[in-house]
């Protein structure tokens, strides 16, 4: 017995010791595949800058551009403006087009039917500076579902590409085109008009301020302009398969008028009119032929009165530190200067104030908003404040006088040389007040006390 099993064990360890040597000089036949493996050739390497037109053909539909002083124009099939971004992008994909694998070296006209090759997809000819033009034909998807059969016309390789590769190829017209309805640089308006509410308002900028000029000149909240800026120059045409011009031009002429914007730039102006037909929204641009649907969003924007776009700040000084306070309260007053390094606030006398109350009282008036805007009601002013910043230069003194509205309900204030009444709570001037009672000397630190 202890024979036999002697035979068994050793029998066991000479079979292990051949698989250990088998193993250890036999690498398994796909690894030794994949080691050897090529990599995957490349299709198309060109350069971005030499192609100067790009035609998409497909069996439902064409469409082709062409690049003229550097820019993209879509010439087929119809003139049209294009996206730049979108059609450098194609552009970059057919520049650098890899392939996943190569399937056939010499494929024959059966395999261009069994990778839908001989009646392709998509067919792309692309054309560079020196009139030399290369076709890539893209076919049928893989079994797996993860590749898609592709060729350049005249080579007879056939390789597979990615599907997001054939994605990015898959363009119609209306994935090119420019679908902005004010194609402008916002930067570059210098006049806004909005006619919206029964309202005509038209600002102006200089630089980068906004300034309402209609219906009377006001200090507008740039923000807000620029709000209604962004909006204007983002509004895109909602394109769809299905769209039909006569259609979205009917439902536009039988729509309700929302409102108007025209806007000014070096080149001239135009013109977007934006119209509400049920729950839907469409518009009409001056700088594009047709009526378009748009987004709903873009109605809000619209959808102002004057005093959403007026400047409800009381002082333009912001959060640059003023060089000098100077407050009339009454029979009190107040002088408030910055000296000594650049930080800290001194009063009349030259002694130091205490840093933490003036922070507070620049905080009460770079805060100070008006509720709403008045017509009339500014009596007597009790309380003045003049404000001067970079060295009173450029104009940079605002002087501000408030006053008991006639109702005595609330306050008005009013800016030197501009005859709005700006609306204030009671509460923000007895707030204000405190805080320039708050503002004494720095007190020195107390001396240690002794152990």
């Amino acid at each position: 017995m202890k024979f036999n099993g002697l035979l068994i064990a050793a029998a066991i360890l000479l079979v292990l010791t051949g698989a250990l040597y088998y193993s250890n000089h036999h690498k398994p036949a796909d690894d030794a595949q994949a080691s050897l493996k090529p990599a995957a050739p490349k299709i198309l390497t060109l350069s971005t800058g030499d192609i100067t037109r790009i035609d998409i053909k497909k069996p439902d539909s064409d469409v082709a551009v062409a690049k003229n002083a550097d820019k993209w124009q879509i010439v087929a099939p119809q003139p049209l403006p294009a996206d730049q971004t979108n059609v450098n992008s194609l552009a970059a994909t057919l520049s650098d087009l890899n392939s996943d694998r190569l399937v056939e070296e010499k494929a024959n006209s059966n395999d261009l039917t069994r990778y839908g090759l001989a009646q392709p997809a998509i067919e792309v000819s692309i054309a560079e500076k020196d009139n030399k033009t290369q076709k890539l034909l893209v076919g049928d998807t893989t079994p797996t579902n993860i590749s898609v059969y592709a060729k350049l016309e005249g080579d007879p390789r056939v390789f597979t590409i990615a599907t997001f590769t054939k994605t990015a190829l898959d363009k119609t017209a209306n994935d090119l085109r420019d679908t902005r309805l004010l194609p402008v640089d916002e930067d570059k308006i210098s006049r806004l008009e909005l006619v919206a509410r029964n309202e005509d308002i038209e600002f102006g900028r200089d630089k980068d301020r906004w300034q309402i000029l209609k219906p009377k000149p006001a200090r507008a909240d740039g923000s807000a302009v620029d709000e209604l800026v962004t909006k204007l120059t983002g509004a895109k045409m909602e394109l769809g398969p299905t769209d039909d011009p006569k259609k979205d031009a009917a439902a536009f002429a039988s729509s309700t008028p929302v409102a108007t914007a025209k806007v000014t730039t070096d080149s001239g102006t135009q013109q977007l009119e934006l119209r509400k037909n049920k729950d839907d929204y469409y518009a009409k641009s001056s700088a594009v032929d047709g009526v378009y649907k748009v987004a709903a969003d873009l109605a809000p924007a619209f959808d102002k009165k004057l005093d959403d776009f007026r400047d409800k700040n009381i002082f333009d000084f912001g959060y640059a530190d003023p060089d000098k306070i100077e407050i009339h309260d009454g029979a009190n007053t107040q002088y408030l200067t910055k000296g000594g390094n650049k930080k800290d606030w001194f009063g009349p006398d030259g002694k130091k104030l205490d840093a933490a109350a003036v922070t507070s009282l620049l905080g009460d008036l770079r805060g100070l908003q008006a509720t709403k805007f008045a017509d009339s009601g500014f009596t007597a002013p009790d309380l003045t404040i003049s404000i001067t910043a970079n060295g009173g230069k450029n104009k940079d003194i605002e002087k501000v006088s408030f006053a008991k509205s006639n109702s005595n309900a609330d306050y008005l204030a009013q800016r030197a040389n501009d005859p709005t009444l700006y609306v204030l709570a009671p509460s923000s001037i007895d707030d204000l007040r405190k805080a320039v009672a708050d503002v004494k000397p720095e007190q020195a630190p107390k001396p240690a006390s002794a152990k």
